[in-house]
Protein backbone atom coordinates (compact mmCIF):
# COMPACT_ATOMS: atom_id res chain seq x y z
CA UNK A 1 0.00 0.00 0.00
CA UNK A 2 2.99 2.66 0.54
CA UNK A 3 3.66 1.52 -3.13
CA UNK A 4 0.96 1.22 -4.72
CA UNK A 5 -3.21 2.85 -4.54
CA UNK A 6 -6.36 2.89 -6.81
CA UNK A 7 -6.31 0.52 -9.70
CA UNK A 8 -3.26 -0.72 -9.31
CA UNK A 9 -3.31 -1.25 -5.54
CA UNK A 10 -7.00 -3.42 -6.29
CA UNK A 11 -5.30 -5.71 -8.81
CA UNK A 12 -2.29 -6.43 -6.09
CA UNK A 13 -5.03 -7.00 -3.36
CA UNK A 14 -7.03 -9.12 -5.33
CA UNK A 15 -4.00 -11.07 -7.01
CA UNK A 16 -3.13 -11.44 -3.23
CA UNK A 17 -6.18 -13.52 -3.08
CA UNK A 18 -8.75 -10.32 -1.11
CA UNK A 19 -11.81 -11.58 -2.51
CA UNK A 20 -11.67 -15.03 -1.27
CA UNK A 21 -10.32 -13.80 2.29
CA UNK A 22 -13.19 -11.57 2.66
CA UNK A 23 -14.98 -14.69 2.37
CA UNK A 24 -12.92 -17.37 4.54
CA UNK A 25 -12.06 -14.59 7.30
CA UNK A 26 -13.44 -11.50 6.63
CA UNK A 27 -12.88 -10.77 10.84
CA UNK A 28 -9.31 -10.38 10.13
CA UNK A 29 -9.15 -9.31 6.24
CA UNK A 30 -11.20 -6.38 6.93
CA UNK A 31 -9.42 -5.23 9.84
CA UNK A 32 -5.91 -5.61 8.36
CA UNK A 33 -6.55 -4.35 4.91
CA UNK A 34 -8.78 -1.01 6.11
CA UNK A 35 -6.37 0.00 8.68
CA UNK A 36 -3.47 -0.28 6.64
CA UNK A 37 -5.56 1.91 3.69
CA UNK A 38 -5.97 4.64 6.62
CA UNK A 39 -2.23 4.32 8.10
CA UNK A 40 -0.36 4.70 4.77
CA UNK A 41 -3.18 7.06 3.18
CA UNK A 42 -3.64 4.67 -0.37
CA UNK A 43 -7.29 4.13 -1.57
CA UNK A 44 -9.18 0.86 -3.40
CA UNK A 45 -12.40 0.17 -3.97
CA UNK A 46 -12.29 -2.53 -1.75
CA UNK A 47 -15.52 -0.83 0.27
CA UNK A 48 -17.90 -2.04 -2.65
CA UNK A 49 -16.64 -5.91 -2.13
CA UNK A 50 -17.36 -6.09 1.56
CA UNK A 51 -20.75 -4.68 1.14
CA UNK A 52 -21.64 -6.92 -1.67
CA UNK A 53 -19.77 -10.00 0.35
CA UNK A 54 -22.50 -8.76 3.76
CA UNK A 55 -25.30 -8.83 1.04
CA UNK A 56 -24.34 -12.52 -0.07
CA UNK A 57 -23.61 -11.20 -3.53
CA UNK A 58 -20.29 -11.90 -5.96
CA UNK A 59 -18.24 -8.59 -6.78
CA UNK A 60 -19.69 -7.37 -9.39
CA UNK A 61 -18.79 -3.64 -9.30
CA UNK A 62 -19.94 -0.26 -7.86
CA UNK A 63 -22.73 0.57 -6.04
CA UNK A 64 -24.75 3.38 -4.82
CA UNK A 65 -23.99 3.98 -1.38
CA UNK A 66 -25.60 6.53 1.28
CA UNK A 67 -23.74 10.31 2.05
CA UNK A 68 -24.32 12.39 4.70
CA UNK A 69 -27.01 15.11 3.82
CA UNK A 70 -29.44 12.62 1.92
CA UNK A 71 -27.36 12.23 -0.68
CA UNK A 72 -25.66 8.71 -2.49
CA UNK A 73 -22.55 8.51 -4.69
CA UNK A 74 -20.79 5.89 -6.01
CA UNK A 75 -17.08 4.72 -6.09
CA UNK A 76 -15.65 3.81 -9.11
CA UNK A 77 -13.23 1.38 -10.02
CA UNK A 78 -10.94 3.39 -11.61
CA UNK A 79 -8.64 5.94 -10.93
CA UNK A 80 -10.27 9.33 -12.68
CA UNK A 81 -11.05 12.19 -10.68
CA UNK A 82 -13.75 13.77 -10.40
CA UNK A 83 -15.22 17.62 -8.63
CA UNK A 84 -18.19 17.05 -7.15
CA UNK A 85 -19.21 19.82 -4.95
CA UNK A 86 -20.16 17.55 -2.17
CA UNK A 87 -16.63 15.38 -2.42
CA UNK A 88 -13.21 17.19 -1.11
CA UNK A 89 -10.69 14.45 -1.51
CA UNK A 90 -10.07 14.65 -5.71
CA UNK A 91 -7.94 11.48 -4.82
CA UNK A 92 -11.09 9.69 -4.37
CA UNK A 93 -13.09 8.69 -7.87
CA UNK A 94 -16.40 9.20 -6.20
CA UNK A 95 -18.94 10.57 -7.91
CA UNK A 96 -22.76 11.69 -7.07
CA UNK A 97 -25.30 9.34 -8.64
CA UNK A 98 -28.93 9.18 -7.94
CA UNK A 99 -30.43 6.64 -4.90
CA UNK A 100 -30.03 3.21 -5.00
CA UNK A 101 -31.31 -0.17 -3.40
CA UNK A 102 -31.27 -1.12 0.33
CA UNK A 103 -27.88 -3.12 1.28
CA UNK A 104 -26.88 -4.48 4.30
CA UNK A 105 -24.46 -1.62 5.37
CA UNK A 106 -23.43 -3.01 8.90
CA UNK A 107 -20.10 -4.49 7.55
CA UNK A 108 -19.47 -1.49 5.53
CA UNK A 109 -19.75 0.53 8.35
CA UNK A 110 -17.62 -1.38 10.34
CA UNK A 111 -14.89 -1.50 7.42
CA UNK A 112 -15.23 2.97 7.34
CA UNK A 113 -14.38 2.33 10.83
CA UNK A 114 -11.18 0.69 10.61
CA UNK A 115 -10.66 2.72 7.93
CA UNK A 116 -11.05 5.80 9.92
CA UNK A 117 -9.09 4.83 12.95
CA UNK A 118 -5.98 3.67 10.77
CA UNK A 119 -5.86 7.52 9.02
CA UNK A 120 -6.48 8.93 12.66
CA UNK A 121 -3.27 6.98 13.67
CA UNK A 122 -1.09 8.09 10.70
CA UNK A 123 -2.26 12.11 11.98
CA UNK A 124 -1.28 11.18 14.98
CA UNK A 125 2.30 9.81 14.20
CA UNK A 126 2.60 13.50 12.08
CA UNK A 127 2.01 15.42 15.29
CA UNK A 128 4.45 12.91 17.55
CA UNK A 129 6.86 13.61 15.42
CA UNK A 130 6.48 16.97 14.73
CA UNK A 131 6.31 17.60 18.72
CA UNK A 132 9.53 15.50 19.09
CA UNK A 133 11.64 17.48 16.65
CA UNK A 134 10.16 21.09 16.81
CA UNK A 135 12.34 22.78 19.91
CA UNK A 136 10.81 26.07 21.10
CA UNK A 137 12.49 27.85 24.47
CA UNK A 138 14.91 25.62 24.07
CA UNK A 139 13.06 22.55 24.80
CA UNK A 140 11.05 20.16 22.56
CA UNK A 141 7.65 21.25 22.71
CA UNK A 142 7.04 17.39 23.09
CA UNK A 143 8.06 18.50 27.11
CA UNK A 144 5.08 21.25 27.64
CA UNK A 145 2.44 19.46 29.20
CA UNK A 146 -0.75 21.35 27.00
CA UNK A 147 1.33 18.82 24.01
CA UNK A 148 1.65 15.97 25.52
CA UNK A 149 -2.75 15.89 26.56
CA UNK A 150 -3.41 16.68 23.29
CA UNK A 151 -1.68 13.73 21.85
CA UNK A 152 -2.58 11.79 25.06
CA UNK A 153 -6.80 12.32 24.10
CA UNK A 154 -5.55 11.47 20.50
CA UNK A 155 -4.44 7.84 21.91
CA UNK A 156 -7.25 7.24 23.96
CA UNK A 157 -10.01 8.28 21.35
CA UNK A 158 -8.24 6.67 19.00
CA UNK A 159 -7.75 3.36 20.58
CA UNK A 160 -11.39 3.68 22.05
CA UNK A 161 -12.98 3.63 18.72
CA UNK A 162 -10.84 0.39 17.63
CA UNK A 163 -12.40 -1.63 21.02
CA UNK A 164 -15.55 -0.47 19.69
CA UNK A 165 -15.29 -1.58 16.35
CA UNK A 166 -13.45 -4.69 17.64
CA UNK A 167 -16.63 -5.60 19.71
CA UNK A 168 -19.46 -4.75 17.32
CA UNK A 169 -21.54 -7.64 15.37
CA UNK A 170 -24.59 -6.45 15.06
CA UNK A 171 -26.45 -3.77 13.04
CA UNK A 172 -26.70 -1.26 15.77
CA UNK A 173 -22.68 -1.88 17.34
CA UNK A 174 -21.57 -1.12 14.21
CA UNK A 175 -23.55 1.85 13.41
CA UNK A 176 -22.74 2.97 16.95
CA UNK A 177 -18.86 1.66 15.71
CA UNK A 178 -18.65 3.74 12.82
CA UNK A 179 -19.66 6.74 14.77
CA UNK A 180 -17.36 6.26 17.37
CA UNK A 181 -14.88 5.55 14.51
CA UNK A 182 -15.51 9.12 12.88
CA UNK A 183 -15.62 11.40 16.25
CA UNK A 184 -12.21 9.96 17.36
CA UNK A 185 -10.95 10.61 13.72
CA UNK A 186 -12.60 13.90 14.11
CA UNK A 187 -11.34 14.97 17.63
CA UNK A 188 -7.42 13.59 16.48
CA UNK A 189 -7.46 16.13 13.55
CA UNK A 190 -8.49 19.02 15.71
CA UNK A 191 -5.56 18.27 18.33
CA UNK A 192 -3.07 17.10 15.56
CA UNK A 193 -3.57 20.60 13.70
CA UNK A 194 -3.12 22.39 16.77
CA UNK A 195 0.19 20.52 18.03
CA UNK A 196 1.19 21.26 14.58
CA UNK A 197 0.45 24.61 14.13
CA UNK A 198 1.23 26.64 10.76
CA UNK A 199 2.85 23.87 9.27
CA UNK A 200 -0.21 21.64 9.16
CA UNK A 201 -2.05 23.95 7.21
CA UNK A 202 0.44 24.00 4.13
CA UNK A 203 -0.20 22.30 1.39
CA UNK A 204 3.58 20.80 1.92
CA UNK A 205 2.28 18.40 4.49
CA UNK A 206 0.50 15.78 4.70
CA UNK A 207 -1.93 15.88 7.53
CA UNK A 208 -4.26 18.14 5.20
CA UNK A 209 -4.73 14.90 3.14
CA UNK A 210 -5.10 12.22 5.54
CA UNK A 211 -7.93 15.12 6.78
CA UNK A 212 -9.78 15.09 3.33
CA UNK A 213 -10.07 11.73 3.57
CA UNK A 214 -11.34 11.11 6.79
CA UNK A 215 -13.99 13.57 6.27
CA UNK A 216 -14.97 11.97 3.16
CA UNK A 217 -15.10 8.56 4.79
CA UNK A 218 -16.98 10.13 7.77
CA UNK A 219 -19.68 10.89 5.66
CA UNK A 220 -19.64 7.60 3.78
CA UNK A 221 -22.63 5.34 5.21
CA UNK A 222 -23.66 7.87 7.46
CA UNK A 223 -21.68 10.68 9.22
CA UNK A 224 -20.61 10.15 13.14
CA UNK A 225 -23.31 12.88 14.10
CA UNK A 226 -25.87 11.27 11.76
CA UNK A 227 -25.29 7.96 12.72
CA UNK A 228 -25.86 8.80 16.56
CA UNK A 229 -29.30 10.01 16.32
CA UNK A 230 -30.46 7.06 14.27
CA UNK A 231 -28.85 4.65 17.12
CA UNK A 232 -31.24 7.43 19.49
CA UNK A 233 -33.91 6.97 17.38
CA UNK A 234 -33.78 3.14 17.21
CA UNK A 235 -33.60 3.20 21.38
CA UNK A 236 -36.35 4.92 21.54
CA UNK A 237 -38.71 3.15 19.52
CA UNK A 238 -37.71 -0.07 20.85
CA UNK A 239 -38.03 1.12 23.79
CA UNK A 240 -35.67 -0.51 25.71
CA UNK A 241 -31.07 0.16 25.50
CA UNK A 242 -29.14 -2.69 25.19
CA UNK A 243 -27.11 -3.15 28.02
CA UNK A 244 -23.72 -1.40 27.29
CA UNK A 245 -21.33 -4.52 27.56
CA UNK A 246 -23.78 -5.13 24.97
CA UNK A 247 -23.34 -2.41 22.58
Amino acid sequence: MRDATGTGLYTALTDLGWHDMLVEAPDSTVPLVFRLLGETGAHAPVLNDVIHAAAGRPADGPISLPFAGDIWVQWEHGDSSFTDSTILDAELPIRQVSPGAELPLAAGRRALGWWLTGASRAMLTLARDHALDRVQFGRPVASFQAVRHRLAETLVAIEGAEATLAAATDDLGCLLAKAAAGRAALTTARHCQQVLGGIGFTAEHDLHRHLRRILVLDGLLGSSRELVRTAGATVRTAGVAARLVHL
